[in-house]
């Protein structure tokens, strides 16, 4: 064992230092999550217990528990059975909470009692990131990612899934019907055998058919056509894979700093209809009378747009293809010019498209277009296989003009949507690991997402502004 670096002597007596502090470092993380904690009011952000009861055993002041869980997912330990074995032996945890040791079930119980009080720290952070003066920028970038439940998809029911349950049974017991007939014609020994087996199978069987009987008749009571049979809110979502059973995680990310500045957990599959209220939302986070907004095209929704315009937001989103033409090789609505002063159109080929008549479609007005001399164009099959190409424009047209515009002015805006957003969500992914969420229900789930997206914003301000600073701040 020469010239290798040597152990200590494990019966060699040794003088640690005095007090716990000594342990801790003056830039040690944990420092900063103290003064973090110390500073908030716990009663007025909504905590259970922050006023002590007059009689009873005395209870763990929450500011403790909150560090408990600042820290663990601080260190990706978001386990409450885990985060208690870290209170006995982590030196850190140890001077964080001053060498209390609450159990599992306290630690798991405030996670799940408090969810608007830990959203509300969530937010004060972001007040702390304001005095730091790092959310002066005012493009954000948002998006929504699907988040794995605590619901296995075999636990998850559709119309069409459970269809296919049943079918799948009707053939199973169909099939060992048939065996039972072919064992019959075996030796009596080995029929005996086969067919005592075969009817354990077919009424197992019949039993699963009960139990999705039972769950057809539940499922005719849910309002979406959906039933979680392990976490209620969970939904099927599709993904670029096989699909997943869980929930979509919203967020908006300024662009300068990649700092969460506001996030939502929904059970939406579907991200269209979300723009305008995580824009609005963060526009008011940023404290800006207008911002700019970067989506990608899942988000484009007209009324969004339109929305998110009344508001005061420069939306950036990439238009949806809607229209087969131009990869069938034909003129793209793109290529029809509206002239404003003569509300018409015109086409490539030169030709005046006048206005015909409005309709309303799904509660919104339309207005279509159309020229006589489409039968005598030269250029016909390029545009359409029909007798006339039929423009149609919405009558806030204009608005999503604008965001087209928008758009080409900065080519760059998708690349930088991708590289904030997505980086962001990858990064949390890894942070949670395979299961992702380990509570259950939607405002419980939302609660967790706060304390992952806490530790974000708080890794990222320790590597972007130096220790004193914020501490400073925190004092202020």
């Amino acid at each position: 064992m020469k010239r290798f670096v040597q152990e200590e002597d494990r019966s060699q007596t040794t003088l640690f230092p005095e007090t716990l502090d000594d342990y801790v470092s003056e830039d040690n993380p944990v420092r900063i999550v103290d003064a973090f904690v110390e500073g908030l009011d716990l009663a007025a952000l909504g905590f259970d217990r922050a006023t002590p009861a007059k009689t009873g055993r005395p209870a763990y002041h929450p500011a403790v528990l909150l560090k408990v869980y600042i820290y663990g997912y601080l260190n990706r330990i978001q386990s409450s059975r885990r985060l208690e074995r870290e209170t006995q032996r982590n030196v850190e945890l140890m001077w964080l909470v001053g060498r209390l040791t609450p159990d599992f079930k306290t630690i798991a119980n405030f996670r799940k009692d408090n969810g608007p009080g830990i959203r509300n720290v969530c937010r004060q952070f972001i007040v702390l990131c304001r005095k730091l003066d790092l959310l002066n920028e005012a493009t954000v970038a948002i998006d929504g990612s699907k988040f794995k439940a605590v619901n296995h998809r075999d636990k998850n029911f559709t119309h069409a899934k459970l269809q296919r349950r049943m079918q799948e049974i009707e053939a199973g017991i169909a099939r060992y019907l048939a065996e039972m007939d072919s064992a019959d014609r075996q030796e009596p020994e080995v029929a005996q055998l086969r067919s005592g087996r075969l009817k354990d199978k077919i009424a197992a069987l019949k039993e699963q058919m009960r139990e999705m009987q039972a769950i057809k008749q539940e499922l005719g009571r849910t309002p979406d056509g959906q039933l979680s049979q392990t976490d209620p809110d969970a939904r099927s979502m599709k993904t670029r894979g096989t699909g997943v059973v869980g929930y979509n995680v919203q967020v908006a990310v300024e662009t300068r700093h990649h700092l969460v500045i506001d996030h939502e957990v929904t059970n939406i599959p579907s991200d269209r209809a979300l723009l305008s209220t995580m824009a609005t939302r963060a526009r008011d986070v940023l404290g800006k009378q207008s911002i700019t907004a970067i989506a990608d095209r899942g988000y484009y929704n007209s009324e969004e747009l339109r929305k998110c315009h009344q508001a005061g937001i420069a939306a950036i989103v990439p238009k949806s293809a809607t229209s087969n033409a131009t990869a069938d090789g034909r003129f793209g609505r793109d290529d029809f010019r509206y002239d404003a002063q003569r509300n018409e159109y015109r086409c490539p080929a030169g030709e005046r498209l006048i206005y015909r008549f409005t309709s309303i479609e799904h509660g919104q007005t339309f207005h279509r277009y159309w020229s006589s001399n489409c039968s005598r164009c030269a250029i016909k099959d390029k545009c359409t296989p029909s007798t006339q190409r039929r423009v149609t424009r919405w009558e806030h047209e204009d608005v999503l003009e604008d965001v087209q515009r928008r758009l080409d002015r900065a080519p760059d805006a998708m690349r930088v949507r991708r590289s904030t957003v997505e980086h962001t969500f990858g990064t949390l992914k890894l942070w949670m690991g395979s299961a992702h969420f380990l509570m259950r229900t939607l405002k419980r789930v939302h609660a967790e997402m706060s304390l992952h997206v806490l530790a974000y914003n708080m890794k990222r301000v320790m590597r972007i502004v130096k220790r004193e600073s914020i501490m400073a701040a925190l004092r202020a």
